[in-house]
């Protein structure tokens, strides 16, 4: 079996006793849920990506979109914090998805295409293969709904040709894209076994 790379984002008071369990050498890595775009200075109650890097993160989930609708996170702000974390040495897990009122209103590739532009702009090709893509359908997040994986696959091809006219096609077939809709034990292997499906961001299925 092809090994995979297994990655947890427990909250942010979590992550030292989290690194302390996972030891020196863990064959887990660590993400946070988020992070600031500002290296340093006085932004009481925010965390920056050189202190995600201290407690022993590889990883930072960014744009959810939990962060996006319920904190009115844009592209631009979005697009800051990829910079500021692949500055740092922290992998960003980027998420894009599309509501359900865009997806019936034909707007899908508009608003994936949109969502990646804004957030990879002033990337470079080299730095984009450090990036993980998560694909959230925000329709199917928590509602029991989960794409087919043929409606999966179809997007997930979508945006890697989209990553390959941002960077190349050698870049685009090498950066994950990761499925985020409700993936749960009883469709994983289906969603997965689809070409251009490279794992899960799993939410509350992880907890089983």
């Amino acid at each position: 079996a092809t090994a995979a790379d297994i990655v947890i984002a427990p909250p942010f008071v979590s992550l030292a006793k989290a690194s302390e369990c996972l030891g020196a050498h863990p064959a887990v890595a660590l993400a946070a849920q988020n992070m600031s775009h500002e290296a340093s200075g006085a932004f009481t109650g925010e965390t920056s990506a050189a202190m995600l890097g201290d407690v022993g993160c590889a990883y930072v989930i960014l744009g959810h979109s939990e962060r996006r609708s319920l904190y009115g996170e844009g592209d631009s702000v979005i697009n800051q914090k990829v910079h500021a974390a692949l500055a740092a040495g922290l992998k960003p897990i980027l998420c894009i998805g599309e509501s359900l009122e865009e997806r019936d209103g034909g707007q899908l590739e508009f608003v994936l295409s949109q969502q990646l532009e804004g957030s990879l702009a002033g990337i470079a090709a080299a730095a984009m293969a450090d990036i993980v893509i998560a694909y959230e359908p925000v329709w199917a997040i928590g509602t029991g709904r989960t794409a087919t994986p043929g409606q999966a696959q179809e997007v997930h091809a979508l945006i890697r040709r989209v990553l390959a006219e941002l960077a190349t096609g050698q870049v685009a077939n090498a950066i994950r894209i990761q499925y985020g809709g409700s993936m749960k034990p009883d469709n994983a292997a289906e969603l997965m076994a689809q070409p251009d499906i490279d794992g899960g961001l799993i939410g509350g299925a992880a907890l089983k």
